[in-house]
């Protein structure tokens, strides 16, 4: 069995995600916000790549059963209702719709592994399920891929030490490290570094000080609330849909 994290989804071929249980990480902010989502109500989050696409899409699915949800920078879209912070997701924008999303890094990590089944969105929000989740394939001798979305195909830390605790929640709690890829092992590392407080990590990395300093602290808070949106979010068929139970 093996477990290998990647820092960024640059590079990644469909050779490198078939037949493994895949697991996507960008917690400032897609996965939480997806998962926000998903609690509230939505029918689907669709992860598209450009803003001209999620136009299209939105064109072809209506404004009634649509929204619009996506960010540049950590900035709103222009002309898009909804941008990309988990506490926009209220039932009143997105219960019973389709969100149609595009974001500056979460996004086309998504994307790039669109080959792999299954492919579950991860974060601190919904940490609980996506563990057991983990554990199960591990348990099961199930070939496992942890995919960190980085910072514009660049290491992220926030993202890492969510990697690191979801090979931690993988292990049980386990000392074996055989499987394990040099990432996994460095990921592990950050979670003895920061400890088991999620506010840590994420206020020190370079996307949490971009927040702050675009006066959003309140989006990194969201992020960090362990199991706040208790959903397995499922990437099938190009989009992300909330499971009732583990596949």
């Amino acid at each position: 069995m093996t477990l290998d994290v990647v820092f960024t989804p640059a590079g990644l071929i469909p050779g490198e995600v078939q037949g493994r249980v895949v697991f996507v990480i960008d917690i400032l902010r897609m996965g939480s916000t997806i998962a926000a989502a998903l609690a509230a109500g939505a029918r689907a989050v669709v992860p598209v790549a450009s803003t001209e696409e999620a136009l299209r899409m939105q064109q072809t699915l209506g404004t009634d059963d649509s929204v619009l949800a996506g960010e540049r920078h950590c900035e709103r879209i222009p002309g898009f209702p909804l941008g990309n912070s988990p506490r926009e997701m209220t039932e009143t924008a997105v219960k019973g719709r389709t969100v149609i999303m595009t974001t500056t890094n979460g996004t086309g990590a998504l994307l790039a592994v669109a080959s792999a089944s299954p492919v579950y969105v991860a974060a601190a929000v919904n940490y609980t399920l996506v563990a057991d989740r983990a554990r199960a394939a591990w348990e099961a001798r199930d070939p496992i891929l942890i995919v960190c979305a980085g910072r514009e195909n660049r290491f992220a830390l926030d993202d890492a030490y969510m990697a690191g605790r979801l090979v931690e929640g993988a292990l049980g709690g386990g000392r074996g490290r055989q499987g394990l890829n040099d990432a996994a092992l460095a990921a592990l590392d950050l979670v003895r570094r920061y400890g088991r407080r999620w506010e840590r990590p994420l206020l020190a990395s370079g996307g949490g000080r971009d927040l702050l300093a675009l006066g959003m602290k309140d989006d990194i808070a969201d992020a960090a609330r362990l199991d706040a949106y208790p959903v397995l979010p499922l990437f099938s068929n190009r989009r992300v849909t909330a499971v009732l139970s583990t596949p």
